[in-house]
């Protein structure tokens, strides 16, 4: 088969896959969640001391999610390791959410689900779920597994030691 200027054409063309919690259109400048209080300004989400008094108000994509119950992240935790470090791990996880939380508003935890024997940590985002499973398995080692999926737009990380 001739290829041409434009490459193989045998190949198949996968679409780019969509994520509902990214607005299609910005947000108009300044507008603030009225759940968590992070303010749209300069392009971004951001934190901010005194946010402007006259603003829009909007879910930002973070709380939307958290309303949906739709996390971007997973974390489980399990094995017997978690017995006796589960306090330890559990400060590990709220310190990593919290730098993460500081500077990407949008990077927070949903919920976290304490079970005999497993931890599971839901998040908004990849990153900070990315962060918390690394620090974890630097901090502890043991099996680590990340895994993405929807075009990297949601992340699963299994972490187990006994």
């Amino acid at each position: 088969m001739d290829k041409g200027k434009y490459g193989r054409r045998d190949r198949l063309v996968q679409e780019k896959r969509h994520d509902p919690y990214e607005p299609r259109e910005k947000f108009p400048e300044p507008t603030i969640c009225p759940e968590c209080g992070a303010v749209f300004i300069e392009g971004r989400w951001k934190w901010m001391e005194n946010p402007p008094e006259k603003a829009n108000r909007a879910l930002c994509p973070a709380c939307r999610r958290v309303k949906d119950h739709l996390p971007a992240g997973t974390i489980q935790l399990s094995g017997k390791f978690l017995e006796t470090h589960g306090h330890e791990i559990m400060n590990l996880i709220r310190n990593e959410e919290r730098a993460e939380k500081a500077d990407h508003p949008l990077e927070r935890i949903m919920e976290i689900k304490e079970e005999p024997g497993q931890i599971i940590v839901l998040t908004t985002g990849i990153h900070v779920a990315r962060r918390i499973g690394e620090a974890i398995y630097n901090s502890y080692h043991g099996d680590f597994e990340l895994q993405y999926g929807d075009a990297e737009k949601t992340i699963a990380i299994s972490w187990h030691r006994d």
